[in-house]
């Protein structure tokens, strides 16, 4: 079970899919906020249900996710439905405030960046989380930070 419906929520949804036989994506609103390309992706993968208007009150089981109590925040009424794990993507915030006022960012916080991970600043590089269009995970943020130092590098030997 994945609760959210931006990005995150979506791509880690998409991803589950490929170990479960069904993954139910909860949401708090009658809509996703994620990209449409994801949306897209999401709403074609037979093996992901969409849980709408609906919030996880309480997580139940022993020692593991065993179930978990949802309401719908619409009519309130409340059900359990079976579980085996529970992924909270919600609430996602670039940690971006070293850069803030200095570079572009978007609305979100998120750091804009073009080719070679260059900001809006000469010599300042953006790459992983807050990277607006990072895909938000470890190894691609690895990746990116690879790009990142190695366009620097570049950028440094052209100044001399």
């Amino acid at each position: 079970m994945v609760v959210g419906g931006g990005d995150s929520a979506l791509q880690e949804g998409i991803f589950l899919t490929k170990f479960a036989s069904q993954v139910s994506i909860v949401h708090r609103r009658d809509q996703l906020r994620g990209s449409p390309i994801l949306q897209e992706r999401a709403k074609k993968n037979p093996k992901i249900r969409f849980i709408w208007d609906t919030v996880i009150d309480k997580i139940q089981g022993n020692s593991k996710v065993e179930s978990v109590l949802l309401r719908n925040v619409k009519t309130q009424e409340t059900r359990t439905m079976p579980a085996d794990g529970v992924f909270v993507f919600i609430g996602h915030a670039p940690n971006s405030g070293i850069v803030k006022g200095l570079v572009e960012m978007d609305e979100e916080g998120y750091v804009i960046s073009g080719g070679g991970y260059r900001t809006s600043v000469p010599g300042i590089f953006a790459a992983g989380e807050i990277r607006k269009g990072s895909v938000h995970q470890l190894v691609a943020a690895a990746g990116e930070g690879c790009g990142a130092a190695l366009a620097l590098q570049a950028y440094l030997e052209n100044q001399e």
